[in-house]
């Protein structure tokens, strides 16, 4: 099975003046703007950072809803949330690392399962596996 999402960049101008607009296959986004100064100043808008952050997050979470159920659990609820870093290194910028964090409420399972489980989606989840280059972390708590 081979499965093809796409999304598309548009962008006019230069790096600090310029202004780029997203957009997703589903149209979740659609001529969603981002620029420098989404990505470098805090102004509102989208960037690169923030959209590998969702998808890291929410494949993670889905990954370990999948282990879960195979180890005979039912998530009541997950929170994941990504912290993506980028930082400037020798050459440029990099993204340095990411981590997850995870609270949920998982019926029968105690905190030690849990940390079990959320790590082996961590390492098997595809966006997860995308991103081996980059040291991923993650803290896991039983709500």
């Amino acid at each position: 099975m081979q499965i093809n999402r796409t999304a598309s960049a548009h962008w006019t101008g230069g790096l600090k003046d310029g202004k780029g607009l997203i957009s997703t296959q589903s149209g979740a986004l659609k001529d969603y703007p981002y620029g420098f100064a989404s990505r470098f100043e805090g102004v509102p808008g989208t960037n690169p950072e923030e959209l590998i952050g969702a998808a890291h997050a929410g494949c993670f979470t889905m990954a370990l809803s999948l282990i879960l159920g195979e180890a005979g659990f039912t998530a009541e609820h997950m929170e994941t949330s990504a912290k993506v870093t980028l930082e400037s290194v020798e050459g440029g910028f990099a993204i340095t690392a990411i981590h997850l964090s995870l609270s949920g409420r998982i019926p029968g399972a105690d905190e030690a399962t849990f940390t079990e489980l959320a790590n082996k989606a961590k390492a098997g989840c595809p966006i997860s596996k995308a991103l081996a280059a980059v040291p991923i972390t993650l803290d896991v708590k039983l709500a």
